[in-house]
């Protein structure tokens, strides 16, 4: 079996909007409800638990029922930083899920992401343990060092990762059991690859694109909209 764990606990505080970013409306909808349709579409995904910011439980079981998602089965409250959010959701899939059943990670505020994205990120979880979705840089980058750069950093030797990542249930349990054991949440800063790294497990890409990034400031809203009439001219449902 395939879950969706779908990240909702942040606040968006970069976006100025008043609320968590994952419930400003583009074009009537919630943007949480374009995220979530994407793994409803998706067929290898079996069941979908959310993570909420708290307070706002209700106003997303009802924006899921709107939207038509079925495949919602469980709320779960956000933890006090993105691993602890993490943490609870997985804690969530007791007595569901199974050890080699495949949980998939991914941002509310994430909605560009692409069913080819989604299942390949499966496909990768299941022969090797884990995957990250993840493409080649397209930007040159350079070294920060106040208001000038000393070098240039060569693109062709790293990778930008981004959502969704998946674990096989029983890897991210064993995962966050040796970071409480080793003591990594008061070590490194709260993110996933960070007590990967830390730990030495390797991360494994799945196919990734430059366009599936997440909501993070204002004109990533306004991209989005974008990308939502796009859609939309191309179904036929609405025209120029």
């Amino acid at each position: 079996m395939n879950y969706v764990l779908l990240m909702a606990g942040g606040v968006g505080n970069r976006v100025g909007a008043g609320i968590p970013k994952q419930f400003i409306e583009v074009l009537g909808e919630p943007v949480i409800a374009y995220t979530m349709r994407r793994f409803q579409e998706c067929p290898l995904i079996d069941g979908m638990e959310l993570v909420c910011v708290k307070g706002f439980e209700d106003q997303l079981a009802e924006i899921a029922q709107n939207a038509g998602i079925t495949k919602v089965s469980k709320i779960v409250e956000g933890g006090h930083d993105y691993e602890h959010s993490i943490i609870n959701g997985v804690k969530g899939f007791e007595g569901i899920a199974q050890p080699d059943d495949v949980i998939q990670i991914h941002w509310a505020a994430a909605p560009f992401v692409s069913q080819e994205i989604i299942e390949d990120n499966i496909r990768v979880c299941k022969e090797k343990g884990n995957a990250i979705s993840s493409c080649k840089p397209f930007l040159l980058y350079g070294t920060n060092d106040g208001d000038h750069a000393d070098g240039v950093i060569d693109r062709d030797t790293f990778m930008s990762i981004t959502a969704p990542h998946s674990f096989l249930y029983k890897n991210i349990r064993k995962m966050y059991a040796d970071c409480e054991e080793q003591g990594l949440f008061d070590k490194l800063e709260a993110h996933t690859t960070n007590f990967m790294s830390a730990l030495n497990i390797p991360i494994y890409f799945s196919k990734g694109d430059q366009t599936n990034i997440k909501i993070t400031t204002k004109e990533d809203i306004d991209l989005f909209t974008g990308f939502v009439l796009q859609e939309k001219m191309k179904k036929g449902e609405i025209k120029l």
